[in-house]
């Protein structure tokens, strides 16, 4: 398995120019939070998970964070964090918002994309995931790799 440090250099490539690097900033997390709320209430086929508040969200999201784990633990420490943060919005989002879940996520999902390659054509090159599917998972860690030597902590 390539190490975070491989995957971040690769990412890089396409993500030189100011202003994309700029849109990635704000596009790429609520990217995350909305994939999670697109999942968020696609029924369970196991009515006691539904019970416990499970859903496919937060069972598809395990794998996510066991990949981040293996990247670093500092990686994987952080994307749960803020991962957790994410499904407190949801939750939140659940109770007070007049739109299903999924209907904001799928809203905000398509105007940041837009964002996103609009970022990709000022910068000339194809969004990394054209490459691998993985840099999907990349982009929101390769931000966190940026917060952590900002805080001077290894990854």
């Amino acid at each position: 398995m390539k190490t975070a440090e491989q995957w971040f250099s690769e990412y890089a490539v396409s993500h030189q120019h100011p202003t994309n690097k700029l849109i990635h900033w704000f596009a790429v997390p609520v990217i995350y939070i909305t994939v999670l709320g697109l999942l968020w209430q696609i029924p369970m086929p196991f009515a006691g998970f539904a019970e416990q508040g499970i859903n496919w969200a937060l069972l598809l999201v395990l794998p996510a964070l066991v990949f981040y784990f293996l990247l670093s633990f500092s990686i994987g420490l952080g994307m749960t964090i803020f991962t957790a943060a994410a499904v407190t919005l949801l939750r939140a989002l659940e109770q007070q918002s007049v739109l299903q879940i999924w209907q904001w996520s799928l809203l905000v999902f398509v105007v940041m994309w837009v964002f996103q390659f609009v970022g990709h054509k000022i910068e000339g090159k194809k969004p990394s995931f054209f490459q691998d599917l993985a840099f999907l998972l990349i982009g929101p860690a390769w931000l966190l790799g940026f917060i952590l030597k900002r805080l001077h902590i290894r990854y």
